[in-house]
Order: C-alpha cells, then sequence, then structure tokens
C-alpha cells in the first residue's frame, strides 16, 4: 500500500528573545527561502502553498516557526478559514 504524500511542512529557528527587530526579520526571510527550496526540491510549487507563522516565547528564547500547506491541508486551511 502506497503511503500517502505529505501536504505541510514545518520549519522552527530559535533566537534571543531580546535580538533586535532587523535580525528578527532577517531570521524570517532566510526560513522562508529556505522552505520554498525545500518545497521545490520534494516537487511542491512554493506559489501554490499558504504560509503561516507562529512565535512562541520560552523564557529568554524565542521560537518562529513557518508552517506551509498545500493540496489537501491548504483546501482544509481554506475551508477553516472561510
Amino acid at each position: 500500500m502506497a503511503k500517502p504524500k505529505p501536504t505541510q511542512a514545518h520549519l522552527s529557528r530559535t533566537i534571543a528573545k531580546h535580538q533586535s527587530e532587523f535580525f528578527k526579520q532577517r531570521t524570517r526571510n532566510s526560513m522562508e527561502y529556505y522552505m520554498g527550496a525545500k518545497l521545490l526540491e520534494v516537487g511542491v510549487n512554493p506559489k501554490h502553498t499558504i504560509y503561516r507563522w507562529s512565535s512562541q516565547i520560552q523564557g529568554d528564547q524565542e521560537t518562529i516557526t513557518i508552517s506551509a500547506y498545500w493540496g489537501e491541508s491548504r483546501q482544509t486551511l481554506e475551508a477553516e478559514d472561510s
């Protein structure tokens, strides 16, 4: 039996909470670029995905996560948003 193909991906980075907004934005930009490159590697068009960002603070650390959704996961997310 064939294993179902994934329809979402997540990438997280942990940085110091007190970092400048410039550093945080640079981190987000590099994460988005890396996510797009990885999606291309597995045959997913990054322009046909929905991206969501989340941030979680734990003590003096902040974990930034980018999530990409395509295919069935994208349809489910769009249905929930509408």
